[in-house]
């Protein structure tokens, strides 16, 4: 009996003892946002995990103690020590690295809540989601008051945005601090940023002016992006997609991890193709990212570049309403080369200094090289539109390139206590560019002339100084101020001549204070309320100086918003006014390059309400709407028509492509731990196309459209080879719409029927987007 009693007593011990229990838990950050995709490691066992969509994780372990290590790209790794005798749930906070980028670098353009800014942020998770191909733009749709728009209808290749009706000529764009704006065009070109998302670890929309940044100054909005931060574990990532229109990605990604705890490698590899919704108009991207770092306890130094070369199809024409009613598909251009060939090389270099637990410092470089051309056919041409290289009556096949360079050095200086957050900087720029022609084919090619005679030639020098001071600080336990100062001292001066053989001959400089301020009110825990005033100052672009457009153009910017946080709900809600003194708007029509043609249009304003919000249902359902409502007006608007000579006042009009309403929204639903469905939709008002608010005719209107997209997501976690696989889908325009978001308008003069009277007539161009269409993808991790 007693023998009985031992083996049973030792048989229940070994059964106790060797009992698995189960570990849950969630990893957070500071906001209490859930961190996916982090890194679950048990060191006694080796055994690891990664946190699913909302952060969570789960782990069975035997009767113990444990180290359970927590660590995610871009914050301190934690570890905790368990004791483990019984199913237990925890929840762990993570806190940013002191050392990584973005606490340095990003600090002098970003604000967050305290910052009497409208903003919002998209992380890499939710990038990621969606990341099957399409560029940055399409990406952000779903923000408020964003509209995007592609040349080739499927959101590969020429991809645009605009933000609050401001085109991206006036959206203020850098790259870990460093701007990427053409220093001429002030354009923002994500063609030369193929696959740009995959080495993305966040960025942030501003819109109005926001905060001051580096670069040309925002008139509508700025989005700063950061790129990929230091990983703390080594692997390495494939992914592949496919979808309708030829359209594929080929990505690899690395990364060594910390090597010795203070050195990491790290790099991307893309390829990246698409027929195109629009006949012929094909995209070919390939890029590349690379980033070596060192990290201590108090440094971060990173070598970065990027870049990458792109082919494209021209589809920058559209199609005239009869083109569109008869295909909307097709293309009018035939020739088999009509091609932008155009490759772009950037190399930065960032050392961030944290001196003392209040002071740090960042430092950055950088080295930006494009060159590259577009090629064209042209019919029957005049000798003298090609520097009488060619015979009159000619054809003809020209390139016209573009070859610059440009040069930035930033400083910036940190002071951060629980009262004050002050930051003040400095960032020089230096940009010299050629823009010439070449005849590489003529049917007849005039005497003494050769195959790549150039027949036009301009050179370009722009400098850029800017310095600024800005803060935020306590004056109370519930109210706080932001005061922010910048000068910016512009050169510009360009020589020779045009690609219509003309003179360009500029030399301008301009001069300007920016100042802005506001006020931060918290309410409670959950509630603040903000309100800020801003003054912007912009020098005109290249095609401007071609108008003879000389003078700069002023914005004053109003805000006044309320920020509602719990946890079930994010809300933020503003109201605008933008006021502008000559703002350059667009006229609706395209130079013969497609570049949007602007003129000043003296008084103008935009005033707007804006709404978005998060909101979470219950463990399966949340929603993300947005909604912008808002008028744009030019004052008193003059026009010329009809061979009158004096202007004629036709009161105040619409802004042209600023649509009075943009309500958009996300549904998600996820039904089990590792698949999450997604539901999207976006609505556009109606358009018009010039400032005439359809005095002429009608044919500058853009109809109102609604779109929208499913997007699925599946994380398989595996044991062996991968550490998981995710596959992702995105079926866009599910309900098919024919539908165009973006297009051209122009006036002519006729004298044909009476050589004594000039007829105003007006025509117009579309860019049709696609109709339904998929994009499917897989993603190996180990």
């Amino acid at each position: 009996m007693k023998k009985n009693i031992f083996f049973l007593f030792l048989f229940t011990s070994i059964l106790v003892n060797a009992q698995t229990f189960t570990l849950k838990g969630k990893v957070v950050d500071e906001n209490n946002e859930s961190l996916p995709g982090t890194t679950i490691l048990v060191k006694e066992s080796k055994q690891g995990t990664s946190t699913d969509f909302d952060g969570k994780f789960n782990l069975n372990l035997p009767k113990g103690k444990y180290t359970i290590q927590i660590s995610f790209i871009g914050y301190k790794t934690v570890s905790k020590e368990i004791s483990f005798i019984k199913n237990d749930e925890i929840k762990f906070t993570l806190v940013p690295d002191s050392t990584v980028l973005e606490e340095v670098l990003v600090s002098a353009v970003r604000v967050n809540a305290d910052v009497p800014v409208t903003f919002s942020n998209v992380s890499k998770k939710e990038i990621a989601k969606r990341n099957l191909g399409q560029d940055i733009p399409i990406l952000l749709n779903y923000m408020p008051s964003v509209v995007s728009s592609s040349d080739a209808g499927a959101g590969v290749g020429y991809t645009y945005m605009s933000v609050r009706g401001s085109n991206s000529e006036r959206i203020n764009v850098t790259v870990n601090g460093i701007p990427y704006n053409d220093s001429e065009s002030h354009g923002t070109f994500w063609v030369n940023l193929g696959d740009f998302a995959s080495s993305t670890e966040n960025l942030q929309l501003q819109r109005g002016v926001g905060t001051s940044t580096n670069g040309s100054g925002a008139f509508g909005a700025s989005l700063n992006i950061l790129t990929d931060a230091v990983s703390e574990e080594s692997f390495g990532e494939i992914s592949n997609s496919f979808g309708s229109f030829n359209t594929r990605k080929h990505t690899v990604k690395f990364s060594t991890g910390k090597i010795d705890d203070h050195i990491e490698i790290a790099g991307r590899l893309s390829n990246i193709y698409s027929d195109g919704y629009v006949d012929r108009a094909f995209a070919d991207l390939k890029s590349y990212y690379l980033q070596g770092s060192y990290s201590d306890k108090n440094t971060l130094i990173k070598a970065i570049t990027f870049g990458g070369k792109e082919k494209t199809y021209q589809a920058w024409e559209g199609l005239t309403a009869e083109q569109l009613r008869e295909d909307r598909r097709q293309n009018p251009y035939t020739y088999d080369n009509e091609v932008d060939d155009y490759n772009q090389n950037h190399y930065q270099l960032h050392w961030n200094e944290k001196i003392s637990e209040n002071w740090s410092t960042n430092v950055a470089l950088n080295y930006t090289k494009g060159s590259g051309f577009f090629e064209q056919f042209k019919s029957e041409r005049d000798a003298a539109d090609y520097g009488n290289l060619i015979e009159d009556g000619t054809d003809v096949i020209v390139r016209r390139w573009l070859d610059n360079d440009f040069y930035v050095v930033n400083f910036n200086t940190n002071y951060k206590t629980d009262k004050v957050n002050f930051i003040t900087g400095a960032s020089y720029s230096h940009y010299t560019g050629d823009h010439f022609g070449e005849v590489i084919w003529g049917e007849n090619l005039a005497p003494n002339a050769s195959i790549r005679d150039r027949y036009y030639f301009s050179d370009a020098k722009k400098t850029d100084f800017s310095i600024f001071a800005k803060a935020t600080f306590s004056i109370t336990d519930k109210l706080s101020g932001y005061a922010d100062i910048q000068g910016r001292f512009v050169s510009y001066q360009t020589a020779g001549i045009t690609n219509d053989i003309v003179p360009i001959n500029v030399d301008a400089n301009f001069n300007f204070f920016n100042p802005k301020f506001g006020f931060t009110y918290k309410i409670n825990e959950s509630n603040n309320l903000y309100t800020s005033f801003a003054v912007a100052n912009r020098e005109p672009n290249r095609n401007d100086f071609e108008g003879g457009i000389t003078q700069p153009e002023t914005l004053n910017d109003l805000e006044f918003g309320w920020r509602l946080k719990n946890e079930n709900i994010k809300l933020n809600t503003n109201i605008y006014y933008m006021d502008y003194k000559n703002q350059l708007v667009l006229t609706g029509a395209l130079d013969d390059v497609g570049q949007p043609v602007r003129a000043t249009s003296g008084s103008s304003y935009r005033l707007g309400l804006e709404i978005d919000a998060d909101i979470k249902l219950s463990d399966q359902f949340s929603i993300k709407p947005n909604a912008a409502f808002s008028n744009n007006k030019n004052r008193d608007f003059f026009i010329t028509r009809d061979g009158v000579e004096e202007p004629e006042s036709i009161g105040n009009t619409d802004i042209s492509f600023s649509p009075d309403v943009i309500i958009g929204a996300i549904f998600t639903y996820q039904p089990i731990e590792n698949l999450q469905l997604s539901f999207l939709s976006k609505y556009v008002g109606q358009q018009l196309m010039s400032n005439f608010s359809s005095i002429i005719s009608n044919n500058d209107v853009l109809d109102s459209y609604f779109t929208s997209d499913i997007n699925m997501v599946y994380e398989l976690k595996t044991t062996k080879i991968f550490k998981s696989v995710v596959f992702s889908a995105l079926i866009n325009n599910i309900f098919n719409a024919e539908y165009v978001d973006r297009g051209y308008y122009y006036t002519y003069d006729d004298n044909w029927s009476d050589p004594n009277t000039i007829t105003t007539l007006d025509g117009a161009g579309y860019y049709p987007q696609a109709t339904r269409n998929f994009l499917i993808g897989v993603t190996l991790r180990f």
